[in-house]
């Protein structure tokens, strides 16, 4: 069986958001047959997004039936060197159109939650007037320095996280103008050891302002992930944020809706706190993706405070948190396959 045969083979395996066969599609890069071993490199973006392991299994599975034993890469090919963060495959950006909405608790929790799917990923805490991720993650040491002067990341939950927090005192006031906000902001970027990450997620201050216009003008941005509450002030300052990215040509990935149905621990009632389907409303009017509700739960507090995300332990708000990690990932994923596919 030779390389024309495998990529016939193939075509058995469809993609099920771009609705046609990997090999129409363009996502099967190369393809070498040797001693019953098929070496295939698979145009798959997303790492670890439940949607691309299940086209990977699927090709596994065809070339088994052919008597193949299957050895898969992924690469996105022609996938332009970026001077800014070159060995990050995904920047996630987290924005809310104004605070309050548990913006930071989302992205801290998506990142722990693309970590525990096995991927490499970064957390860098952009809110430059509300830094509070190190808490939320219960990160302790500070960064360390390289004698080249990087800045080398701590890491808690699997994740390297960095912060603006760092940069300043624990009770001082942060008081930035554009263009610090500006050079802080890239520094922090460039000087980081990263490493090589499958995601940086990015929390960004809520708003329109520069630290997030630095990020759009300065990173090459996957996607962007918009929180808001159900309640309809929320929506509106999401209405915005959604405006922003796509002056920037920004991709979103989709709405996730947090502090949703409230379930009262001593009688069991569900109350909608904030009220009820606000966010999967706005989702479907804007036809962008819903990621998936939140419930308004005391334990996320707990967690938060705790340094602990709420993703990593068990129970139907960790479940949730573990349903958005899933759909932010497969979204990640859909975007980079029809890049490659040219839809």
């Amino acid at each position: 069986m030779d390389e024309a045969d495998v990529r016939e083979r193939l075509r058995a395996v469809e993609d099920p958001d771009l609705g046609e066969d990997v090999v129409s599609l363009g996502l099967v890069n190369d393809v070498t047959v040797e001693d019953g071993v098929a070496h295939v490199s698979l145009a798959l973006g997303a790492p670890y997004s439940p949607a691309e392991t299940a086209i990977a299994d699927e090709v596994r599975e065809v070339l088994a039936d052919a008597g193949l034993e299957a050895e898969l890469s992924a690469r996105i090919p022609d996938d332009p060197e970026q001077a800014v963060l070159p060995d990050v495959k995904n920047v996630i950006a987290v924005a809310s159109g104004k605070g309050g909405v548990g913006k930071s608790t989302v992205a801290a929790n998506l990142a722990a939650g693309l970590s525990q799917l096995g991927a490499r990923v970064g957390l860098f805490d952009a809110d430059v007037y509300g830094p509070n991720v190190p808490r939320m993650f219960g990160v302790e040491e500070p960064p360390q320095a390289t004698a080249d002067e990087t800045i080398v990341p701590p890491v808690e939950n699997g994740v390297k996280v960095m912060s603006m927090a760092f940069m300043v005192g624990e009770d001082d006031p942060v008081i930035w103008r554009g263009p610090m906000v500006h050079k802080l902001l890239t520094r922090l970027l460039e000087d980081v050891e990263w490493g090589e990450l499958d995601y940086m997620v990015v929390d960004l201050p809520p708003g329109t302002g520069d630290a997030q216009l630095t990020l759009l003008q300065t990173v090459p941005v996957t996607g962007a992930v918009i929180v808001t509450t159900p309640q309809e002030v929320a929506l509106e300052d999401a209405r915005r944020g959604l405006e922003m990215f796509g002056r920037h040509d920004t991709p979103v990935l989709g709405i996730a809706e947090n502090m949703s149905t409230f379930k009262c621990p001593d009688c069991g009632g569900e109350h909608d706190v904030f009220g009820s389907g606000g966010g999967k409303g706005f989702a479907e009017a804007n036809e962008m993706p819903f990621l998936g509700a939140i419930p308004l739960d005391p334990a996320v507090r707990e967690s938060g405070d705790e340094g602990t995300p709420t993703v990593v332990g068990e129970g139907e708000t960790a479940d949730a948190f573990r349903v958005l990690t899933e759909n932010v990932a497969d979204n990640v994923g859909v975007l980079r396959r029809r890049d490659v596919a040219g839809i």
